[in-house]
């Protein structure tokens, strides 16, 4: 994992798109409601899943409503200095500046699997705890949400039908 949270403590995980989108599209919003750590998504990110993704716009919007996920907003003046100076770069995108800005204000977790972003979270702070969706899926599996087998379904159908690869063949090679 690229930050490992502790095991058995709850923690807040602020997603960007790239993550949320994984689970939104297989239409597994059920993992994310039930695992151990509270998801949160700014109102950029929001705005990045309803208006590129209109397919995934009613999951989301039910996401939402059901407290799967929580969307909230970058409001804080820290927040906001870091969401601006990201922006400033031109390299990110709103959604991943403000879940960045997010993250690092509220010492929470990160879920991100955009290279150049991670890039920059790292740059602005090293201590950050960063997950990408295999790490997710690796605690999903550590928490009985899912096994190994119905795991590497869900990697068989975002490869094939989402065109989104990870670098595993199976989630075997990777818990421990």
């Amino acid at each position: 994992m690229t930050g490992a949270v502790e095991a058995g403590l709850p923690a807040i995980v602020v997603t960007d798109a790239s993550v949320l989108i994984n689970f939104l599209r297989i239409n597994r919003m059920d993992l994310i409601a039930d695992h151990s750590h509270d998801f949160v998504v700014t109102d950029h990110v929001a705005e990045e899943v309803t208006s590129r993704y209109p397919e995934q716009q009613r999951r989301f919007a039910l996401a939402v409503y059901t407290g799967a996920i929580s969307q909230v907003s970058v409001s804080d003046s820290r927040e906001i200095a870091i969401f601006e100076s990201l922006m400033q770069t031109r390299r990110l995108g709103a959604g991943e500046c403000s879940a960045i800005a997010m993250a690092l204000c509220g010492q929470h977790v990160l879920a991100i699997d955009d290279r150049r972003a991670k890039t920059e979270a790292r740059r602005t702070d090293q201590a950050l705890q960063i997950l990408n969706t295999q790490d997710l899926m690796v605690s999903m599996i550590a928490e009985n949400l899912l096994d190994i087998t119905e795991a590497d379904g869900i990697k068989n159908e975002w490869r094939l039908r989402h065109r989104f690869r990870l670098k595993i063949q199976s989630f075997r090679e990777v818990v421990c």
